[in-house]
């Protein structure tokens, strides 16, 4: 049952989060004290993550190749926000610090629950 809607919370929280992002970033530079280029290409990241996630969660059959491609960008993601984190440790505020550690959690888990039920996202059952 929970494999019917992860691709919609997949999708969803990357849109929120990119619209978020994208909406405040100014504010969110200051706060978490981390360069506005992240910040701008996390926000659009976040939004193109979302069209290709909400774009898989509309299909009734989704490819192996598809599923496994969101994998892949899900773990990606996830490692490049554990990078950015480890970079600006020195810098960036204990916030900016838990966004990036928290988001690489975030799709971390995402990827391992998509892997876990990967065959059953093929179809939207």
């Amino acid at each position: 049952m929970i494999t019917r809607k992860l691709l919609w919370v997949d999708g969803l929280a990357g849109l929120i989060a990119g619209v978020a992002i994208l909406l405040v970033s100014n504010w969110l530079q200051e706060w978490y004290r981390l360069p506005m280029n992240l910040l701008l290409l996390n926000g659009a990241a976040n939004l193109t993550y979302a069209c290709y996630s909400l774009s898989l969660a509309m299909r009734t059959r989704r490819p192996k190749a598809l599923i496994l491609l969101l994998i892949v960008a899900n773990l990606t993601w996830a490692v490049l926000c554990l990078r950015w984190a480890f970079a600006y440790a020195g810098t960036a505020s204990l916030f900016g610090l838990a966004h990036l550690i928290g988001e690489a959690l975030f799709v971390g888990g995402l990827a391992s629950l998509e892997w876990r039920w990967r065959e059953q996202l093929r179809t939207a059952v």
